[in-house]
């Protein structure tokens, strides 16, 4: 299985390199990274794929940078770059499909689904969210019932008393969205998410991600985003008292945010900046080793990232593995930051070589689990 990582070029000389291991002072071994190159020789590109092996004195980051950003004639070697299985291993994802009034197809994660029930009577409260369609009374416990058409702009139901209810389970809260009708769970991978196309407006605000099902496009929705807009979560406004200690040990820590949702992105900043701390950011993990890679050997290389699980094309667990199989990564501190709350995701976050997980979002646990990272950082002298 060969996921993508990014589009990029290479140039004459950086093809020949890559495809000539006589020519190039870096040894072809067993797959590591693929190029999809359009080339004279007659490779095959679907089965073969090089990894290479920096000669002595010189990183692989120094190489990644050459053969990942040099230029070439589009006409004569127009290509993708793509990381092997071995390297960006897709994890499997369950979404819930489902619809509102225009029918068009919606997703969720299945994971933050924990049931779906018919709508039942609601009770609306004076003064409340005007997307809080009511409150539901489910087994004795009180939910908040969200209007999503409203909430993301969409015209309101034909039937405003009937359609479904999907509860979710979200950054430690628990809420149902009204919807006109699930249609069925589906199976894909995360690289079969694709970020949501520049332009596209209006529902886009509320999208993390598209994907296609059976030829048809679907959207996958930012559930955080449409919980913010009614029930903003509660950040410290006041810069947080550290100890002299942990002040120290904080200031040495450059920190990477990785999210692709806006709002949870912006949430960990404010807490940082409340830190008196900085950061880099990245809304992909494209973006992220881009990142990593522009600050390598700077007085700014990170140390430290803090990354979303759920991103399109290349998730939490994979960045996670793709940095723990780079010898110039491979020492970074990973905290994966997640909505999604539950021991299986704590269980993959470990299998992949992540040092932490923490369920979104709670300002003083991120303190707490920043203060903890910054001193294992210290601790290995990085």
């Amino acid at each position: 299985m060969v996921g993508t990582l990014w589009r990029g070029d290479l140039s004459p000389l950086g093809c020949e390199a890559a495809l000539n291991p006589v020519a190039s002072e870096y040894q072809t071994e067993r797959a590591t990274f693929l190029g999809l190159l359009r080339n004279p020789s007659g490779i095959n590109p679907l089965t073969t794929a090089f990894v290479l092996k920096p000669a002595p004195n010189k990183s692989i980051t120094q190489y990644q940078k050459l053969f990942w950003r040099s230029s070439c004639s589009p006409h004569l070697f127009p290509q993708k770059v793509f990381m092997s299985s071995n390297k960006a291993r897709a994890d499997s994802l369950s979404l819930l499909l489902f619809t509102l009034r225009s029918g068009k197809l919606m997703a969720i994660n299945l994971l933050k689904v924990s049931e779906i029930i018919p709508c039942p009577p609601l009770t609306k409260l004076p003064e409340s969210h005007p997307h809080v369609k009511g409150i539901a009374t489910l087994r004795g416990t009180s939910l908040s019932v969200i209007d999503l058409s409203r909430a993301i702009g969409e015209r309101p139901l034909e039937d405003p008393d009937g359609g479904c209810l999907i509860v979710t389970d979200v950054s430690r809260s628990k809420q149902g969205l009204h919807v006109q009708a699930v249609s069925k769970i589906v199976h894909c991978l995360t690289t079969d998410i694709k970020p949501p196309p520049y332009g596209s407006g209006g529902v886009r605000a509320f999208i993390t991600g598209v994907t296609s099902v059976d030829g048809t496009l679907v959207q996958v929705l930012d559930i955080e985003k449409v919980i913010h807009g009614i029930a903003p979560a509660q950040i410290e406004t006041a810069p947080t008292e550290l100890s002299m200690e942990d002040a120290e040990v904080l200031g040495n820590a450059r920190i990477l945010v990785v999210d692709d949702s806006q709002v949870a992105l912006q949430q960990s900043v404010y807490t940082l900046r409340n830190l008196g701390l900085q950061c880099h950011t990245a809304r992909s993990a494209k973006e992220a080793i881009e990142c990593l890679l522009d600050l390598q050997g700077t007085d700014q290389q990170i140390n430290l990232i803090v990354s979303d699980i759920e991103m399109s094309e290349m998730d939490g667990y994979a960045l996670t593995r793709t940095l723990r199989e780079t010898p110039d990564f491979a020492h970074l501190y990973v905290l994966l930051h997640t909505s999604l709350d539950s021991a299986m995701n704590s269980e993959k976050a470990r299998l992949a070589g992540a040092n932490g997980v923490l369920t979104k979002f709670s300002s003083p646990e991120l303190t707490k689990c920043l203060i903890t990272a910054a001193k294992a950082v210290a601790e290995q002298g990085h």
